[in-house]
């Protein structure tokens, strides 16, 4: 184990347990990456596939997770100009390994973690 690690479980908020939890605390930031797991797609087409979200919501994912390198931009020398966004190698690996498992835990337990929900705002929790 290194200092750096050592550190990490003195201080669990300063990790990279937080980093990565962090790139869900954007409710769009998810959807967007499944919406791009399928391959590449311009940014019309993101926002067909999506659905609800507005056109600056969208934006600002995008930026997020362009910055977080978990997608990457293609510019295309075409009349008219052409963007298409696609997951990167580490984009791909958060989408088929924790969202996947996420989303087969959601399957299993939402009916559960609704009817908690529901019950605990029943009671005024």
């Amino acid at each position: 184990m290194t200092d750096h690690d050592a550190h990490c479980y003195e201080s669990v908020a300063d990790c990279r347990l937080r980093a990565a939890t962090d790139l869900f605390a954007h409710t769009w930031d998810p959807v967007v990456l499944a919406a791009l797991r399928p391959g590449p797609r311009r940014r019309r087409a993101l926002h067909v596939a999506i659905g609800g979200i507005s056109d600056k919501v969208l934006t600002d994912s995008l930026h997020r997770l362009l910055a977080s390198g978990l997608i990457e931009r293609h510019p295309r020398a075409e009349a008219p100009p052409r963007v298409d966004y696609a997951l990167t190698d580490l984009g791909q690996s958060l989408v088929e390994g924790p969202m996947m498992a996420l989303g087969r835990w959601a399957i299993e337990h939402g009916d559960e973690l609704l009817e908690a929900q529901e019950s605990s705002t029943a009671r005024g929790c």
